[in-house]
């Protein structure tokens, strides 16, 4: 696990640019506090923040490998875990008579890529993002993981291109690639109304990300080549009469499996509990392997936003030692700064703040942790997904009357019981469902946006996505668009981003290949039923997870938002922020201080729209005012040149 950033130089790497490299790691030591340095040849400067998992003494980056004839022929740097390293590193040693130098998980990254080509990416089972430098064509090569697990920033321009974990090291080195540091009006915009910057964009437009389940070719002086080596196919096998049994115990089977892997390690892990379903079969199957498991979960003192006492008496039930944290108001808007700086670019989704804080209390007792993110969208956990059911009416009405419903449904006085179903009734998927995230409608955005422009829409995000997923069932084709926007934009941005900030390896045992293979053939009809969510999944679990988690709805990490910004807890602190922040080119923010004042009498829920602008105006002030500075803690660990 490190963090990584690198530059290919248009020309050739001089000792400033390597100097400059080296300088902005230190934005990025967070995710390796125990080692830090950087390599260069003629063109390429790899760089590296290590946090050391597995195999702690031999394994340092940036990694050189290579066959008998030519033993350093590469450079790897390496973000991430492959957990069935054991297995590749068997199958190259028989198959082409690969040795090995170290006991880590890196060298069978490197030996597969030289082996198997690009082929060997598809052929890893972990999280990563990485860089491997061929000395012999001059070729970099970057992958990513498929679900999006671990962050890869890129930037290119004259001087050549970088890439990062840490999208505030690219900002360090935009001088050096002769690019601006201006803002993308229509990432703005996109992130106003689903929450979060949708990849590949970032909210400079100078810097990009490369896409989950991609790989980028990359030659000095030449722009990324980028293609695509993961794609979700969701090939729904029908359970045959009288096999629901065997495909239940199917699903345990790969879970198990894959939380096996998860638990290698020469560290300590641990697992985090909400109190649902999806985290306690994790950590169910983990103390199997640990029978010392520690788990940890928040907590808020107002009545309805915690899960403590479940997550307390699931991990009695389980025998696992808990930890709670329990996060105050004042907390809460302290950290927000701090926050923000390491989240990079703006995620407006406030289960930030407790996942910092449990992160920071597991930090203080493990280096590893296991957490359930992807069981929603593998397995079909979302309430939202049952939404076909109750439209299934529609289905059968010509286009017209359809259409008409729609018209009709716009005279409906808003909160009239049925408007909003008569509504959705009349849209087909595609316009109605664009992931799990909507803070503004248009007339909205057109009140806060200064450049408002009615064609940058959610469709621009989700219209080639529901391309490729055209003849699906609707479930399906909503699990492969949460995949591609909700999952990565938000999800694991939070997961990676909270945990790294703490310097805390995060683990995500349902995102594994081996598992989505077995959940992309489940039929919707055993996902979603009228009465639950995830009917196999949770059938699967039946002897796994205890009885009074398995039938439990979902929560998280839920926080009380709504309440505080209506009292003392963090109306002032808003309304503060509204009034410092130097954004007026781009939101009115007269229309934002109306909405908190609105929402503080009582007068609607504008919680998410106003935390959504909020968390830009703090990012805005961070990253582009520069009025704002967070107090970022300083690693310290041991340098290696």
């Amino acid at each position: 696990m490190c963090g990584l950033l690198g530059f290919l130089t248009a020309d050739v790497a001089t000792d400033s640019v390597v100097q400059q490299v080296y300088d902005a790691l230190q934005c990025g030591r967070h995710r390796g506090p125990d080692e830090r340095g950087t390599w260069h040849d003629e063109h390429i400067i790899l760089g590296f923040n290590r946090l050391s998992i597995i195999d702690i003494e031999h394994s340092h980056q940036p990694l050189r490998w290579g066959p008998p004839e030519n033993t350093e022929r590469y450079a790897l740097a390496f973000n991430g875990e492959i957990y069935n390293y054991l297995e590749l590193r068997a199958q190259l040693s028989e198959e082409f008579g690969a040795r090995f130098a170290t006991e880590g998980d890196g060298e069978a990254i490197v030996a597969a890529y030289h082996h198997w080509g690009t082929a060997a990416f598809s052929k890893l089972r972990g999280m990563f993002a990485f860089a491997i430098w061929d000395t012999e064509t001059q070729e970099l090569v970057l992958a990513r993981d498929p679900f999006g697990i671990k962050p890869l920033f890129l930037a290119t321009g004259p001087g050549g291109t970088a890439y990062a974990s840490e999208k505030k090291s690219l900002l360090e080195l935009l001088p050096a690639l002769n690019l601006s540091d201006a803002l993308d009006p229509r990432a703005l915009e996109h992130y106003t109304v689903l929450q979060y910057v949708p990849e590949p964009e970032s909210l400079h437009a100078s810097i990009r990300r490369l896409e989950s389940g991609c790989y980028a070719t990359l030659r000095p002086g030449a722009a990324p080549e980028v293609t695509r080596y993961f794609e979700p196919n969701f090939r729904v096998r029908p359970f045959a009469a009288g096999s629901e049994e065997a495909r239940y115990r199917e699903i345990a089977a790969v879970l198990e499996d894959s939380v096996a892997k998860h638990m290698r390690a020469d560290v300590t892990v641990g697992a985090f509990l909400s109190g649902g379903i999806d985290s306690t079969a994790i950590a169910a199957l983990a103390i199997r392997h640990n029978p010392n498991l520690l788990t940890f979960t928040s907590a808020f003192e107002r009545e309805g936003y915690s899960e403590a006492d479940v997550a307390a008496e699931t991990a009695e039930a389980i025998g696992a030692k808990h930890f709670i944290r329990t996060v105050s108001p004042e907390e809460f808007a302290g950290a927000i700064p701090e926050i923000v700086w390491y989240l990079d670019d703006p995620v407006a989704d406030p289960a930030l703040v407790p996942l910092y804080f449990v992160a920071q209390e597991a930090r203080k007792h493990v280096k590893v942790v296991l957490s359930g993110e992807g069981s929603d969208e593998l397995f079909g956990g979302y309430t939202i997904y049952r939404e076909p059911l109750s439209l299934k009416p529609f289905e059968y009405l010509p286009k017209g009357v359809r259409r008409l419903a729609g018209k009709l449904s716009d005279r409906i006085p808003d909160g009239t019981r049925g408007k909003s179903l008569l509504h959705r009734g009349s849209l087909p998927l595609e316009q109605r469902y664009y992931g799990n995230a909507r803070s503004f409608n248009d007339a909205q955005l057109r009140s806060v946006l200064r450049e408002f422009r009615p064609e940058w829409t959610h469709q621009d995000v989700t219209a080639p996505i529901y391309a490729r997923s055209r003849g699906w069932d609707p479930v399906a084709r909503m699990q492969h668009l949460d995949l591609f926007t909700w999952l990565r934009g938000d999800i694991l941005v939070k997961a990676d981003k909270m945990t790294m900030a703490n310097s805390l390896e995060l683990r995500v045992p349902f995102l594994d290949p081996e598992v989505f293979a077995v959940a992309e053939q489940i039929p919707y009809q055993q996902k979603i039923t009228k009465e639950t969510t995830k009917y196999a999944l949770r059938r699967a679990l039946e002897t796994i997870v205890p009885p009074h988690v398995l039938h439990r709805p979902k929560l998280g990490f839920p926080v009380p938002l709504r309440h505080w910004l209506r009292g003392p807890e963090l109306y002032d602190w808003a309304a503060t922020q509204i009034a410092e922040s130097q954004t007026d080119h781009l939101l009115d923010k007269s229309a934002i201080k109306a909405m908190l004042e609105a929402h503080r009498a009582g007068n609607g829920d504008h919680s998410r729209r106003l935390w959504t602008l909020l968390v830009f105006m703090i990012w805005h002030g961070i990253f582009v005012e520069d009025r704002i500075k967070p107090d970022i803690q300083e690693p310290t660990y041991p340098v290696r040149l």
